[in-house]
């Protein structure tokens, strides 16, 4: 079968430090962190957490209220990110003289509009009422996102969504890859989006006790991938979305190129529901080279899925080292969870984009606040502080979830 080639040509994501794109990786090759402090007034007991969140991002301003309206924040999260990445692939919004009845959506989310049944319960439990808004389905349902995404866009393709825990965005957007790759579409708009802040949400995972503690002084640094002293993961929200495009379709309208996706590899650990297996994880990296056409000495730097979890760092090392051999010594490794948080659902479109950035850049960001590596995560090459004039060719993006459902993403330098 003929197989096409896939550009990348829009990238475009929800900041937390509030600025663009450019200045969201600057910050990240700075090792700035943008984890703060959430405290909450909720009752009886508030939250208490390092958290990231988007403070900057105003749905109103940017989507228009009549719009932003009719979505919960994950949507709205995503929805701006979409416009960002359309935008900046030089694409119009809406093109009457355009046929996009093959252009799709492929859209990542673990949670859904889980703020929208939230604030349903509290005003049948807290404050007595007797019915929810009549939007509360649409804004909470888990295809929200891609569903307004399709119609803003005039998008008549495949619009879907993907639920698969800390992995959506990262399969979101292999899918998205494959239906390109394969010709079915010349353009898939892709990525991911959660808001996790919901009171029952950030509660379940302190439950876990998977979460990093923090004050407003530490929060900032609570956040450790593979360091001895790691305490455990950060949520935060946000949203991010690529642009795949044929590459003759790109070439002929005159896009440019940001990188080019290569593959994409996935499997099921089918072991347990929460820890981690070496072996899945294996079998999806190997995919994903495999897809690619790659060898492990091809590749120069991983995005790793590195949550600071006590027993995730030292799998996904495990696994790297299995993969890699001798090269795994000398294969450039950082988690920017680090310093932007674990955002579930939408984690794997921004390290997917942190990954095409690396690339188009020759610079790679750090695992920021890593100082002492834990013995059972040693044997990379763990970037500690950012390295820039490289010479970066392919990289790979790491999303490795609960349930045991894993997924690699393959990519090159635009050329």
């Amino acid at each position: 079968m003929n197989q096409r080639r896939v550009a990348i040509t829009g990238l475009g994501l929800v900041s937390p430090f509030g600025g663009d794109l450019p200045d969201f990786f600057t910050r990240l090759l700075a090792g700035e962190s943008a984890v703060r402090f959430l405290q909450t007034d909720d009752i009886p007991r508030p939250l208490r957490i390092p958290f990231v969140s988007c403070p900057d991002f105003d749905p109103d301003g940017e989507l228009g209220r009549p719009l932003a309206g009719t979505m919960d924040r994950f949507a709205q999260l995503g929805t701006a990110a979409a416009f960002r990445a359309w935008d900046d692939a030089g694409l119009t919004r809406r093109a009457a003289d355009e046929d996009r009845d093959s252009w799709g959506v492929a859209w990542g989310t673990a949670l859904g509009g889980t703020l929208a049944y939230e604030k349903g319960y509290k005003e049948l439990w807290q404050k007595g009422r007797e019915r929810v808004s009549p939007l509360s389905v649409i804004l909470g349902m888990n295809n929200a996102a891609n569903a307004h995404m399709s119609i803003q866009l005039g998008l008549g393709g495949i619009s879907m969504s993907h639920t698969v825990a800390c992995a959506s965005s990262a399969i979101a957007i292999g899918e998205a890859f494959r239906r390109i790759r394969s010709g079915e579409a010349p353009i898939m708009l892709t990525g991911g989006s959660d808001a996790p802040q919901a009171y029952g949400v950030a509660r379940a995972w302190e439950a876990l006790r998977v979460m990093a503690n923090g004050d407003e002084i530490s929060s900032p640094y609570a956040c450790r991938p593979f360091s001895i002293d790691r305490s455990g993961l950060v949520l935060g929200e946000g949203g991010a979305a690529l642009v795949l495009e044929d590459w003759e379709h790109a070439l002929a309208r005159g896009a440019r190129i940001h990188g080019e996706m290569l593959g994409y590899g996935t499997s099921c650990d089918h072991s347990h529901l929460v820890r981690p297996e070496a072996a899945g994880q294996i079998r999806a990296l190997a995919a994903a080279l495999a897809d690619a056409g790659l060898s492990p000495n091809d590749v120069d730097y991983v995005n790793a899925h590195g949550t600071a979890t006590a027993e995730g760092d030292p799998v996904e090392i495990a696994a790297l080292k299995a993969v890699f051999g001798e090269h795994a010594a000398h294969l450039p490794v950082s988690g920017t969870k680090s310093m932007h948080g674990h955002q579930l659902g939408a984690a794997g479109a921004i390290e997917a984009i942190i990954s095409v950035l690396a690339l188009r850049d020759q610079a790679i960001p750090p695992t920021a606040h890593l100082d002492s590596i834990d013995p059972p995560c040693a044997g990379v090459d763990h970037v500690t502080t950012d390295r820039r004039g490289l010479t970066l060719r392919h990289a790979l993006s790491n999303s490795f979830a609960f349930g045991g459902s894993n997924a690699v993403l393959a990519f090159r330098a635009p050329l």
